[in-house]
C-alpha cells in the first residue's frame, strides 16, 4: 500500500523530469517529507488547458488532493479511504474506471515510508497477548537516487452545495496505484534488515520507469486492454529500503531528518 511517502523536489526539478510545459507559481507546494492522505500534493498530468484554441494536451503540474472523490459521489468525505487503488482490478471498480480510462497521473516522490511490526511483537500477537505493536518504519527509494514516479489516478468532484464561481465548487483529487511488492533481493539492503520489499508490506506503489511515462499520461489511450499493460511491475533490483525514525509515524512531524538513515532499527530485532 502507500500511506505515506516523501516529497521535496520543486516545480523546476519536477519540469526538467518530465518535460512540464505549463505550472502556475501560486500552486507551488513546499517541500513535504512527511505526505499523508488529504493533504495536496503535485501531479504530473495531460490535458488541454482550460479556454485554450487548441484541444491538444498540455503537460501540467497541478496541486491535486490526495484521497479520490468519485465523480458520482454526494460528499467528499470518502475521500481519505480511498488513497490508493489496486492496479490489478481498478479497469473494473466503479470509484476507478472511469478514471483509469480517460484520467491518469503521476505522483512524483522521492520515495514511501512502510512500517513493519518488531519480530517479538509479532509473537505477543501469535500468543494473543494483548499489546500494540510497536512498529519501525522503513524508507523505500530508488537505488539510484531518482525519482519515484508513481502511477496514479485523479477525479473532478462538483460540490453542489456552492456556487460556479466558488474556488471550493470544485475538488481535483487523487489516488495512488499499488501493486504486489517486489519478492526479489533488494539492490541495497539493510545488513539486519528485510531482503525484499515484500518483507516490508505486501504491496508497494506501483512505480512507472521513464519509457512509460508519455503512455500513461496520454488521454488519447482509453482502451482498458491496453492500459493495464502498463501496470506491469517495473523491473527488480532498482529499490533500495533502510530504518528511519519512528517520528514519521507522528504526521505532526516534518522535515529532511525524517529520512535520515538509521544505523539500526529503533525498536529492536525486526526479522
Amino acid at each position: 500500500m502507500c500511506g505515506r511517502y516523501a516529497s521535496s523536489r520543486g516545480p523546476g526539478d519536477l519540469a526538467g523530469i518530465f518535460g512540464i510545459d505549463k505550472w502556475e507559481p501560486e500552486e507551488t507546494l513546499e517541500p513535504d517529507y512527511n505526505v499523508a492522505p488529504t493533504k495536496e500534493v503535485y501531479a504530473v498530468l495531460d490535458r488541454p488547458l482550460k479556454d485554450a484554441d487548441s484541444p491538444r494536451p498540455v503537460r501540467q503540474l497541478r496541486r491535486l488532493t490526495w484521497g479520490l472523490v468519485p465523480s458520482w459521489a454526494k460528499t467528499p468525505e470518502g475521500g481519505a479511504r480511498m488513497i490508493n487503488a489496486r492496479a490489478e482490478t481498478v479497469h473494473e471498480k466503479p470509484a476507478y474506471r472511469r478514471a483509469f480510462a480517460a484520467r491518469r497521473c503521476i505522483l512524483p516522490a522521492d520515495g514511501y515510508y512502510e512500517w513493519v511490526t518488531g519480530k517479538q511483537e509479532r509473537e505477543l500477537e501469535v500468543e494473543g497477548r494483548k499489546k500494540r505493536p510497536r512498529k519501525q518504519p522503513y524508507f523505500v527509494l530508488p537505488a539510484d537516487g531518482s525519482v519515484f514516479a508513481m502511477a496514479g489516478l485523479y477525479e473532478f468532484w462538483r460540490d453542489r452545495t456552492l456556487p460556479d464561481d466558488h474556488p471550493r465548487a470544485w475538488w481535483v483529487t487523487c489516488s495512488v496505484l499499488t501493486t504486489e511488492a517486489e519478492r526479489t533481493p533488494l539492490a541495497v539492503a539493510p545488513a539486519d534488515g528485510p531482503h525484499s520489499l515484500a518483507d516490508i508490506h505486501p504491496r508497494m506503489p506501483l512505480m512507472l520507469t521513464p519509457d512509460r511515462w508519455d503512455a500513461w499520461l496520454d488521454p488519447a489511450r482509453t482502451d482498458p486492454d491496453g492500459l493495464r499493460e502498463l501496470l506491469a511491475p517495473p523491473p527488480a533490483g532498482l529499490m533500495r529500503a533502510y530504518p528511519v525514525s519512528t517520528a514519521v509515524s507522528n504526521v505532526r512531524n516534518n522535515g529532511a531528518e525524517l529520512l535520515k538513515e538509521l544505523e539500526a532499527p529503533e525498536v529492536g530485532t525486526l526479522f
